[in-house]
């Protein structure tokens, strides 16, 4: 699955002629699921190292975990970023990773240049987002 996450953000940026490796990609939601702080198994750190893999800048926004943990396996020397509009407006990327219901998600869509929705937040469709 976080393969397929990855390819939908690849496939997103491209047709923006924007490529993943240099790109500003923001992560929403680190926690294993919404509404919670647990980061145990969650897939977004996974996607989080993929991305970086891959020559993305990668931050994250997380109202429930506000400074990255320690983990055996991860590691990220990153803080949750706030959401304003003028910070939303400096990523070529938000990814939907865990839909927090403390997010403002019209917001984050009148402001991202690409949303990259894996969690079905979005459902109408809109230029600016693609579905994962």
């Amino acid at each position: 699955m976080p393969e397929w996450v990855i390819g939908k953000v690849m496939e997103g940026l491209n047709e923006r002629g924007k490529a993943l490796k240099g790109a500003r990609c923001l992560v929403l939601g680190i926690a294993y699921k919404k509404n919670v702080d647990d980061m145990r198994e969650s897939p977004a750190v996974e996607l989080m190292e993929l991305l970086q893999h891959r020559g993305a800048s990668v931050d994250y926004s997380d109202p429930h975990v506000p400074v990255f943990p320690k983990m055996r396996e991860h590691k990220f020397d990153l803080k949750s970023v706030a959401l304003t509009a003028e910070k939303i407006a400096t990523y070529d990327m938000v990814l939907v990773a865990t839909n927090h219901d403390a997010f403002d998600y019209p917001l984050i869509q009148k402001h991202a240049r690409l949303i990259v929705d894996s969690r079905g937040v979005y459902l109408k469709p809109a230029p600016n987002v693609v579905k994962a």
